[in-house]
């Protein structure tokens, strides 16, 4: 048997694994193992509830944006600095994409791979920069409201240089790979 397969069968049985050890410890410390879950369930509805209008407008703002022709013009903007950094200023829109919304991020990301194929150095870049970024204002607004977190101080700031780092390394490993 092939590492591969190996992987694949521990990958089959992880999560039932892991379901079963958490069942198995609430039974141990004597708990209340369903009711505690539909109680957990209920509580992560209610979150779901809160924060969907800023969901909804994350998800508008970024219809706008791709829409308008914004995306482009960003694109044509920084072609001169992202050629010189081995980025292809195709995927600017990608990476601003990416810090708002991960399904419309995805779904730019289809269309680099139908355009220029997911093996190219573009459609490997695109992999990489979707593993190594975030979406930095969803997550933030996100979990800022579900927590009532009121002082972000240095938060974006952080994010912001991961999300560079991470595309920094992105750059990097494509031009490894690639």
């Amino acid at each position: 048997m092939n590492f591969a397969a190996v992987l694949a069968n521990i990958s089959n049985i992880i999560i039932p694994v892991v379901i079963f050890y958490v069942v198995a410890m609430g039974l141990v410390a004597k708990k209340k193992v369903y009711e505690d879950f539909v109680k957990g369930a209920t509580d992560g509805f209610h979150t779901v509830i809160r924060i969907m209008p800023t969901l909804v407008g994350l998800m508008v703002a970024v219809g706008i944006l791709r829409a308008s022709g914004f995306l482009d013009l960003i694109s044509m903007l920084f072609r001169g600095f992202t050629d010189q950094m081995g980025l292809p200023a195709q995927l600017m829109p990608l990476i601003f994409i990416r810090m708002f919304s991960s399904s419309a991020a995805t779904g730019f990301a289809l269309d680099m791979f139908r355009e220029y194929g997911t093996d190219s150095y573009i459609g490997t870049l695109t992999s990489l920069l979707l593993s190594c970024t975030e979406t930095i204002f969803y997550t933030m607004s996100v979990y800022f409201i579900a927590a009532k977190v009121t002082k972000t101080r240095w938060t974006l700031t952080g994010a912001l240089l991961a999300t560079l780092a991470g595309i920094a390394a992105s750059v990097a490993l494509a031009g490894w790979i690639v």
